[in-house]
């Protein structure tokens, strides 16, 4: 060839050489970038017969276990094993078809066949004219977050479960308690009782009863025990045994002195001792309960009683100003010999007589006052020209219209009596 027509070789001038160099350091840079990434990182080409991985760098042969020789020219699909979700597979395939990005976790398995969960994103890499060329496939290993949610999901279930029995466990134990309430007040000639129990959540610590003691003589008691949920459940349904009608295992009798083996009444008084004898407020627990009980003589028109630690009663004569009867004492449990007394009210016609737990005078608004003793004997008084039942539907009405709704942080319980 004849030397004239050889170009000569002409150097870079300095600027083309640091840019050479620039251009040179960046990619080397990317270069190390991938190879340290913990992320797989593949590279497809889509002019290639199936779409082979064309570049595979180190974080996807140490995620894989694979070697480039048993990388590059292979589809991706030699990750996929027996419970390789088939639907999964569908979609990465349509994806790719359809030339869009896509994201799933789809199982894999290593070279050595163990499995593990692979976050896999593949993006289209078009050219000047938009047309696909290639698609970037990123892998991360998510086994150890999908162990976590698996387990979660399974710990849900599990509570879910334990949560629907505890939920039917509730509900059964609610209606036996509801069970132990009076369902019919006793026909008592002359007397009109009535009630209501409203308990703050699925079980009640509140309870009460109307229990026919012989012809003549009626036990009533209204109690409250502390605190609210299962632990207050069970004692107050304990309480309904220990204050049944049954003489030879309930606290409400004792046996006759002649030694004959019947039984008699016990005072007021005598009940709230012996309840206080047996349940002793635990040091564990620190649970307790107040409870006025009282014998109403039908014949006699009279209502003794004895409280412990309860509200006393409220007495509306018929032709008089109402008046809160208060008698402090210690509630049941928190002392060993403490001095109960009895007291006694006369009944005539006309007269009403208001029985009710600390929750309806302890409730409060949203100022946080409580609704207290005077309100509630102004409700009473307000409602002296109504029926006994409909004074019961007043007083409810006024609580929640203080309260500001229908939920509140402790049962309520009101009982009332008229003579007629």
């Amino acid at each position: 060839m004849d030397p004239k027509h050889i170009s000569p070789l002409i150097p870079p001038s300095p600027e083309e050489q640091s840019e050479w160099e620039r251009l040179a350091d960046e990619l080397a840079l990317k270069n190390r970038a991938l190879a340290a990434t913990s992320e797989g990182i593949t590279i497809t080409d889509v002019s290639l017969p199936d779409n082979p991985i064309i570049f595979a760098n180190e974080g996807f042969k140490r995620l894989t276990g694979y070697s480039d020789a048993e990388i590059i020219g292979y589809n991706c699909r030699f990750l996929q094993g027996p419970d390789t979700d088939p639907q999964t597979v569908a979609e990465i395939r349509s994806a790719i078809a359809e030339e869009r990005e896509c994201t799933v976790d789809i199982l894999n398995y290593r070279k050595d066949g163990s499995a593990f969960w692979n976050r896999l994103t593949i993006t289209p890499v078009r050219d000047a004219d938009n047309k696909v060329t290639h698609f970037i496939g990123i892998q991360s290993d998510i086994s150890e977050r999908k162990r976590a949610e698996e387990a979660l999901a399974r710990a849900k279930e599990q509570l879910e479960t334990v949560n629907r029995r505890m939920t039917r466990d509730l509900e059964t134990a609610a209606n036996i308690q509801q069970a132990l309430l009076p369902r019919q007040v006793p026909a008592i000639e002359g007397i009109e009782i009535y009630w209501t129990l409203r308990p703050c959540s699925e079980l009640a610590g509140d309870t009460l009863n109307i229990v026919s003691l012989d012809e003549t003589h009626y036990g009533i008691y209204i109690l409250d025990v502390s605190g609210h949920g299962v632990p207050a459940a069970l004692l107050s349904v304990t309480l309904n045994h220990w204050l049944s009608p049954l003489p030879a295992h309930s606290s409400l009798y004792k046996p006759a002195a002649n030694g004959s083996g019947e039984f008699s009444l016990s005072t007021p008084r005598e009940v709230v001792e012996k309840l206080n004898a047996r349940f002793p407020m635990s040091s564990h627990t620190l649970q307790y309960f107040t409870i006025l009980y009282g014998i109403l003589d039908t014949v006699q028109r009279e209502f003794c009683f004895s409280v412990a630690g309860h509200p006393g009663p409220m007495l509306l004569p018929r032709a008089r100003q109402g008046k809160a009867l208060q008698f402090p004492a210690y509630p049941i449990g928190f002392v060993d010999h403490p001095s109960y007394k009895q007291h006694c009210i006369k009944l005539h016609p006309g007269d009403r007589l208001y029985m009710y737990t600390d929750g309806v005078v302890e409730a409060r608004n949203a100022d946080f006052e409580h609704f207290g003793r005077e309100r509630l004997m102004q409700e009473i008084e307000r409602s002296r020209d109504v029926s006994l039942r409909e004074s019961l539907v007043n007083i409810l009405a006024s609580l929640e219209e203080w309260h500001g709704h229908s939920d509140f942080a402790d049962d309520l319980s009101l009982m009332a009596l008229e003579v007629h």
